[in-house]
């Protein structure tokens, strides 16, 4: 028996066919030949493994939320980080790379039509930027490589939001969220900050692996999306609610801390020296705030947690993202030791008010990216990179004063532009399910799937046996 599907229901899919019968009149092109020597093989290899190692990110951004939510919205929360691969792994080819590294418009965006459907990515130049212009860009790596190492990043950006909505959105709508957070804030984020016709980028401000780009825009975005949403029943009612699964977490944290090796390493764009001093900053400030967050709560009456170290250890990872290949090693510890304890505090000052952010997306990793944007400001050398810049605590107070600026600037872009998204489709397609959906758990309201707990200790005449648990599916 066939149900009746309303024209909501039908309407991704006929987008989705439309793409792809597009695709089928977009021409094919012989790669580029590189006649002038540009390519490094040694680059080449290391790129796609780190490119490989940013997407293990997505699922282990999946485990990290998945296993920190109620156990009746266990899958609903995973699959809304993993889905964002197939949604921007289409987005990014048809228009997504276009906007971010075409043809500048005035250095906020890129011309949609420069690599329409990857028109010329395979064929093209190994420059990113005017091929002739003296700000561009030369890689030793191909330019559809590069293409794919930055969708990987874009793909991960709306997956991070999910952790402030998550138990009250429907899939629907999260859907069209990462289709226009994708072309309307990251996508302009990533002109400013990296493509060398972007504003930002002129201005000198340095943001290494997405500081700006990721963390502050999706951190930004998930305040705008709690607000937009309001909340949860059991938030108001102050109930609390235990993690589903802690191990998840701790899988989810050691996928995320091995996969940000690629996320920031690679942003050397090369396999050679810049890329090492990035892997060891990346470790380094994620083993001293992983320790800060866990030894803060220690020193605040807390026994240490499973928690508390997987979340300090990935607020680290954000705090020195921004900053990983600009900065010393021993920097990096105080980086990644500050960042951990002011989102610890920014997380119990959250928990104390009004806003649902149902995972602590915004002060985690919102306020991580700023602190990591400001401490690029601070602790930035030319001695690391000299490409880059000296900070204020190597006496140049303009650069920060930079980085500062910046900040605002995409603080203040990235929650309106996202508040306005969600107000926008909660008008044309309601974002919040129903309170009795809520209450049954989004994983059958909104899949008709269910997450089998394991096993628990109960007592039966006297004894301790081993039961299954698992959460009654109502059909």
């Amino acid at each position: 028996m066939i149900k009746k599907v309303s024209p909501r229901q039908i309407a991704p899919f006929l987008i989705l066919a439309a793409v792809a019968i597009a695709a089928l009149f977009i021409p094919a092109f012989p790669h580029y030949e590189d006649k002038a020597g540009a390519y490094s093989a040694a680059d080449i290899a290391w790129i796609i493994v780190a490119t490989a190692l940013v997407f293990l990110m997505t699922p282990g951004l999946a485990f990290f939320y998945g296993g920190m939510v109620h156990r009746k919205n266990v899958i609903s929360t995973m699959i809304k980080s993993v889905v964002a691969a197939g949604v921007v792994g289409v987005l990014w080819v048809v228009v997504g790379f276009s906007l971010a590294f075409g043809k500048s418009i005035g250095g906020f965006i890129g011309d949609p039509s420069t690599f329409l459907f990857f028109k010329d990515v395979m064929s093209g130049a190994p420059v990113i930027g005017p091929a002739a212009g003296d700000t561009a860009i030369k890689l030793t790596i191909p330019l559809g490589l590069f293409a794919m190492f930055q969708m990987m990043f874009a793909v991960i950006t709306p997956g991070l939001v999910v952790g402030a909505v998550a138990e009250r959105i429907r899939f629907t709508s999260y859907i069209l969220f990462t289709v226009l957070f994708s072309l309307l804030v990251y996508a302009p984020l990533a002109h400013w900050s990296w493509s060398p016709e972007g504003f930002l980028f002129k201005w000198g401000v340095l943001d290494f692996a997405g500081g700006t780009v990721v963390h502050i825009s999706a951190g930004c975005a998930a305040l705008a999306g709690a607000l937009v949403l309001k909340r949860r029943k059991v938030h108001i009612e102050n109930k609390e609610i235990p993690p589903a699964n802690v191990p998840y977490v701790l899988i989810g944290t050691g996928l995320l801390w091995f996969g940000w090796f690629g996320f920031n390493a690679g942003s050397a764009l090369g396999a050679n020296a810049l890329s090492v001093s990035a892997f060891a900053t990346t470790n380094t400030a994620a083993a001293a705030a992983g320790l800060s967050w866990m030894f803060f709560d220690v020193l605040r009456g807390k026994k240490p947690s499973v928690l508390g170290f997987c979340i300090g250890a990935v607020v680290g990872l954000v705090a020195i993202t921004p900053a990983a290949g600009f900065v010393a090693i021993p920097q990096s510890i105080f980086i990644g030791a500050v960042a951990a304890i002011i989102s610890n505090i920014a997380v119990f000052y959250k928990q104390k008010s009004r806003l649902d952010d149902t995972l602590d997306v915004f002060p985690c990793h919102g306020i991580g990216g700023m602190v990591g944007m400001l401490m690029t400001g601070l602790f930035a050398t030319k001695t690391v990179n000299a490409a880059g810049n000296d900070g204020w605590f190597y006496g140049n107070f303009d650069f920060f004063f930079t980085q500062v600026k910046a900040l605002v600037i995409v603080v203040a872009f990235s929650f309106t532009a996202s508040y306005i998204i969600f107000k926008f489709i909660n008008f044309i397609l309601p974002m919040r399910v129903t309170e009795e959906e809520e209450e049954l758990g989004l994983d059958a309201t909104q899949h008709n799937e269910k997450y089998l707990q394991g096993t628990l200790l109960v007592q039966k005449n006297g004894l301790m046996k081993e039961e299954v648990e698992e959460e009654a599916i109502t059909e």
